[in-house]
């Protein structure tokens, strides 16, 4: 969800529709790392007969940049092939599901994955069950048994996952959008009213995941075991892409595809092409290589959100942002977010971290591999002091908001400028203490493992309002 539905074109193509993208070192397994990649916004669970499942015509990519030239030198490619068993039915099961080969589960996906190195391609797996959707405890009365069972092994080591999970991003999008009057601080916005509670959009919905394991040496270039986070060889790029192909000929029932694969979807930061790409250039960058976000630059070191918060924060005709107003005012490009989202931090500013790939700009999620899962696991990632979160890679859990807010809103202009000082209002709208996030949302209860594939097991069509209380 940091990247639903955030370009008029892929709006329309849910199936399509890179939501989120997390990489992290494994916390239970910290010689590995997991990516996962998450499509299909804003499941409904009660989302019958036809629920919801990846697109046979869309090819799933995760790519990995590992000697910084912003290119893939390493893709996971997933392809899905949909299988209906029982025509004669409007059913999506006509009876309990107890086995990923029931009889009576009627429309089942299968799917391969293919390692591509260097121009190399390797199926790694084909055949691979996706568990179900989760319809209900009457037709699915062992959800988390079936769920497992779709956690399939791969040669070389590793695990991977596809199908149906409970969204882990949380966001009050109410609020945001609604000229970003962020609920528990409402009383500061210019059209604000008294504080309340946030309110989580993604309390109630599933999202389909793409889950993926791997030892840290099938990532690096090397084949080498990071160790040392100073080290270039520990920092790895990572986005994730959905393509189609260049033709489509509709037929009476089933459309024909052929032609070069065009990519129509990407993400790497999140909330990246959300908040920062101006609605004009949405579908063109969602088409366009990481390689080539240098045209893309100047929204990221003059972003709208941050002339917009001096302007939507003030009361009595005082704003509560004054020395971001100031910096705004003028002109100073943002090379901190430039730092934190095109090239990555490179070493001294932070003791003890980097994670820079490249001076060429493009939005990447980097994470240094050698920087262990720790126990610290503060939401707020490494402006929390938890140099194992975002924007060093992105756990499950990692409050993007927040942290990104509070960057815009210049938090962390002194990696630049050690004479800024960021405004007052910054921590009162951006803490995350008691379990609240910079808008007020709550992640809630089961909304992650501490295993693979990490998010966790999708709300039921059946309960839905009882389990996302």
């Amino acid at each position: 969800m940091s990247s639903h539905r955030e370009a008029p074109a892929i709006s329309k193509d849910p199936v399509a529709d890179s939501t989120d993208l997390y990489a992290f070192v494994s916390p239970d397994d910290p010689g590995s790392v997991t990516i996962i990649a998450n499509y299909v916004p804003l499941e409904g669970p009660a989302g019958g007969p036809n629920f919801y499942e990846f697109g046979d015509d869309v090819l799933y990519e995760i790519h990995i940049d590992n000697d910084g030239d912003n290119e893939a030198d390493i893709t996971y490619q997933f392809r899905f092939t949909t299988k209906q068993f029982v025509k004669d039915t409007f059913l999506y099961n006509n009876g309990q599901i107890l086995t990923l080969n029931d009889a009576h589960w009627n429309r089942r996906q299968f799917y391969s994955v293919t390692r591509v190195k260097n121009g190399d391609s390797d199926v790694l797996a084909s055949g691979l069950s996706c568990p179900p959707c989760n319809v209900g405890p009457r037709s699915i009365p062992n959800y988390s048994a079936l769920a497992d069972a779709a956690i399939h092994s791969l040669p070389g080591g590793g695990w991977v996952f596809a199908g149906q999970r409970r969204e882990g991003f949380f966001v009050d999008l109410g609020s945001v959008f609604d000229l970003l009057d962020l609920r528990p601080i409402q009383s500061l916005h210019l059209l604000g009213t008294p504080d309340s509670p946030g309110v989580d959009s993604g309390m109630e919905v599933n999202v389909h995941s793409i889950a993926i394991k791997v030892p840290k040496s099938a990532l690096t270039h090397d084949g080498s075991t990071p160790a040392d986070q100073a080290d270039p060889r520990s920092v790895v790029g990572v986005w994730t892409t959905a393509k189609r192909r260049r033709v489509r000929v509709r037929e009476e029932q089933d459309d024909t595809e052929t032609g070069p694969w065009m990519q129509v979807s990407r993400l790497g930061n999140p909330l990246f092409n959300e908040v920062i790409v101006p609605m004009g250039d949405k579908d063109r960058w969602n088409a366009l290589p990481p390689k080539a976000d240098d045209q893309f630059a100047k929204y990221v070191k003059h972003p709208e959100v941050a002339t917009l918060l001096p302007v939507l924060y003030q009361t009595g005709g005082v704003t509560h942002f004054p020395n971001l107003k100031t910096l705004n005012t003028s002109g100073a490009e943002r090379t901190d977010l430039v730092l934190i989202l095109l090239t990555g931090i490179p070493s001294g500013p932070i003791t003890g971290f980097q994670n820079h790939t490249s001076d060429k700009p493009a939005d990447l999620l980097r994470l240094n591999m050698a920087i262990s899962p720790g126990s610290l696991n503060n939401p707020l990632g490494v402006i929390g002091g938890d140099l194992a979160g975002f924007p060093n890679g992105r756990r499950v859990f990692d409050d993007v908001v927040a942290i990104e807010l509070r960057c815009i809103a210049g938090a962390v202009y002194k990696l630049i400028d050690n004479t800024f000082t960021p405004d007052a209002a910054i921590p009162a709208i951006s803490d995350f203490t008691g379990g609240t996030s910079v808008d007020g949302a709550v992640p809630g209860s089961g909304r992650y493992l501490s295993k693979f594939p990490y998010l966790g097991l999708p709300l039921d069509g059946f309960n839905v309002e009882s389990e996302a209380s």
